[in-house]
């Protein structure tokens, strides 16, 4: 008589057949499916990418100070003035290689946030196209800066050929960086001349434009102007277009460079400002202290709202900031995140921000948030 088998006490989940052979039992099966779904959570928790990204504090520079050897504001051909205290601008950083692990833990921490991938990088377009947007913005706050610290100093401005449309009329005869000094009969003082000067004008209008590129002789050459559908279907305007956006440099025979890498946006302007400011003229704005702050800023000195402010105080506190310069229309959003020790200073043009410098330093009010 055959003994009937029985499985294995060591084994609970497995038995045999008659044959001898090994099949699993229904909890056998259990305990195997369970394991291979925590193995393929593990694998996507880990691995897949969700679409957030995650904001938190970046690292702050001190624009009065140097970046791998080199100042970070630096004038070469002018007398500048020393300094002792710090007049850091702020950084957001993004971080786009977020897993389901990762932000289920940034979820939890204090320091970062989550936000839709599409709020940092537009449907159509890719991070490539986005850290180029950055970057020439970043150029574009540089050159608005460098034009409002020296229009508040009193150096004398021109007018020069900013972008140019390729293929435009202006195509044909200009070269970025070429003053302009006549266009259409207008003499050209400020960006807003061009076009102005253009006013009554239409597709096919022959005008003349007279211009100084660098050290060389004026030039006159005469264009005739486009359709402006033709180059944006958007643009429905029905005066002739040049291709050109017109914008303003200082006319001074020294050089101003930010050696800055590695940080995009327009957020650093009225920070290069100040900072273009604090080196050409006697004194210290930040009088020993340690200032931080944020803000576009425009050739004319008008400073703007920016995004990530409650993150950008966080990281000006940790470097030790004690005052903090806040553009006006931040103000209602900083003043209920910020930092315990440190003092919002509200501004909103260049000059209304040196002025609360000036009275931080002499003890004397200063308008907050």
């Amino acid at each position: 008589m055959s003994e009937s088998p029985h499985p294995d006490p060591m084994f609970p989940a497995a038995a045999t057949d008659t044959s001898g052979g090994w099949h699993l039992s229904r909890r056998g099966w259990t305990v195997l499916l369970s394991f291979v779904i925590v193995i393929a959570l593990a694998v996507v928790g880990g691995f897949v990418r969700v679409p957030y990204v995650a904001v938190s504090p970046g690292p702050t520079y001190d624009t009065l100070g140097q970046v791998d050897g080199k100042l970070v504001v630096e004038v070469d051909g002018h007398e500048t003035y020393p300094t002792s205290g710090q007049l850091r601008m702020t950084t957001v950083s993004v971080n786009q290689d977020v897993t389901l692990f990762s932000a289920l833990g940034l979820w939890l921490s204090s320091r970062h946030a989550l936000a839709p991938r599409e709020e940092f990088i537009p449907p159509g377009k890719t991070e490539q196209d986005v850290e180029a947007e950055n970057q020439k913005m970043f150029t574009e706050s540089q050159s608005n800066a460098e034009v409002a610290a020296l229009r508040y100093l009193g150096f004398p401005l021109v007018v020069i050929a900013g972008e140019i449309t390729t293929n435009s009329p202006a195509d044909q005869v200009l070269e970025p960086g070429d003053r302009l000094l006549v266009v259409n009969g207008k003499k050209i003082t400020a960006p807003e001349d061009v076009r102005a000067s253009l006013q009554g004008t239409t597709p096919g209008t022959p005008i003349t434009i007279t211009f100084k590129r660098g050290d060389g002789p004026e030039q006159t050459a005469s264009v005739t102007l486009a359709k402006a559908s033709d180059f944006n279907p958007d643009d429905n305007r029905s005066e002739g277009l040049l291709g050109l956006v017109a914008a303003e440099r200082a006319d001074v025979r020294f050089k101003t460079t930010i050696h800055l890498q590695d940080v995009g946006g327009p957020s650093a302007g009225l920070i290069f400002a100040l900072a273009i400011v604090d080196r050409l003229t006697p004194g210290e704005l930040e009088a020993g202290q340690q200032v931080a702050g944020t803000g576009t800023i425009d050739g004319r000195g008008n400073v703007g709202s920016i995004g990530g402010i409650p993150f950008k105080m966080v990281a000006a506190r940790d470097a030790g900031a004690s005052a903090f310069l806040v553009p006006a229309d931040n103000c209602i959003e900083a003043k209920s995140q910020a930092p315990d020790g440190l003092r919002l200073i509200k501004v909103d043009t260049l000059t209304t921000a040196v002025k609360a410098l000036e009275d931080l330093h002499a003890g004397r009010a200063v308008p907050s948030c």
